[in-house]
């Protein structure tokens, strides 16, 4: 039976893991809406920026700017820190490389297969046990339910591949690099050989990356008030964001976690339909119903390991690192 200390610090990460979903979503339409007055690549380094300086911050206010690795664990520290970015560029340059609206959307659609990929990836790389055809049709009945919630209604899918198929092949690499990212966060904490901060160097390393595309390509950049305090607003959300998604894949339920990030494409187009003052599509209620039976589905399939396995003194020296 596992210690107090260890339930403790597992629900909170577990709980981390939710905030950060439920500010991904409630951020999107913000993030719409930063991009239509900044551009979309120099909105993403404004952001990153402002998330990675927050982050580098916070760990020198603790006194805690260091070297962000363990010793022997730099390889682990750019593996990750590889996939992180590798993640975001892949993303914004599917995003931006984008020949239609419809093309775009289609890359939002092959991005939020990560949550269907870091489950299949718990079963296949970190030893939880699996019901099988639960596993399948919880993920058939996700993959309906964001299709249906975020595909355009009478649009033809993926029209536009043969015209730019590098476009949805950055968006599939995207996707399978965040799976691993999270895979791999967790198989590290397991072994006892996480490392501590990397996240927010990580954010820096993206801002910095995504500079350089940014530079080169004609954006409106109109620098108002108002986009002055979406920047630090999302900067501050996507700071805390990505710190508590990497606690929570490193010591929470990783399956219930991404379970429940199955509906992020559901809160997302809920929260950005309210935050624009638009309209949700028809099918919305249709694919609500599909993301969640996936989600039940595809959670209830999947079962944990024991966290016993965890070792107690790591998870204990975690519990000084949980605070954003």
């Amino acid at each position: 039976m596992e210690s107090p200390a260890v339930a403790s610090v597992q629900r909170v990460a577990t709980w981390q893991g939710v905030v950060a979903i439920l500010l991904w979503s409630l951020t999107l339409g913000l993030s719409r809406s930063l991009s239509e007055r900044i551009g979309p690549l120099t909105a993403a380094v404004a952001v990153y920026m402002v998330a990675g300086g927050v982050g580098l911050a916070r760990l020198a206010a603790r006194g805690r700017i260091r070297r962000p690795y363990e010793s022997g664990g730099a390889g682990r520290f750019l593996l990750c820190g590889a996939l992180f970015v590798g993640y975001m560029l892949a993303l914004y340059l599917a995003v931006g490389g984008a020949v239609s609206r419809e093309q775009a959307i289609e890359v939002g659609l092959l991005n939020y297969l990560w949550p269907v990929l870091t489950l299949l990836g718990t079963v296949l790389f970190l030893g939880r046990k699996a019901h099988g055809v639960r596993l399948v049709v919880g993920t058939v009945l996700a993959l309906a339910g964001i299709v249906l919630t975020l595909a355009p209604s009478g649009a033809v899918p993926f029209a536009d591949a043969a015209r730019a198929p590098h476009v949805l092949l950055l968006g599939l690499l995207a996707a399978l690099a965040w799976a691993a990212y999270s895979i791999l966060v967790r198989r590290f904490a397991d072994s006892g050989k996480a490392g501590a901060g990397a996240v927010e160097w990580y954010l820096a390393a993206v801002a910095l990356t995504l500079l350089v595309p940014a530079l080169l390509v004609d954006e409106p950049r109109e620098f108002s008030p108002a986009a002055f305090f979406e920047i630090a607003l999302l900067g501050l959300s996507t700071s805390v964001a990505y710190a508590f998604w990497e606690r929570a894949m490193a010591h929470g339920r990783v399956t219930v976690v991404v379970a429940f990030s199955y509906l992020t494409p559901l809160l997302s187009t809920l929260f950005s339909a309210a935050y624009l003052a638009v309209l949700p599509p028809a099918s919305l209620q249709l694919g609500c119903v599909l993301l969640i039976a996936g989600s039940i589905t595809s959670w209830s399939s999947v079962s944990e390991k024991d966290d016993e396995t965890f070792r107690f003194e790591n998870q204990r020296a975690s519990t000084m690192d949980l605070a954003p």
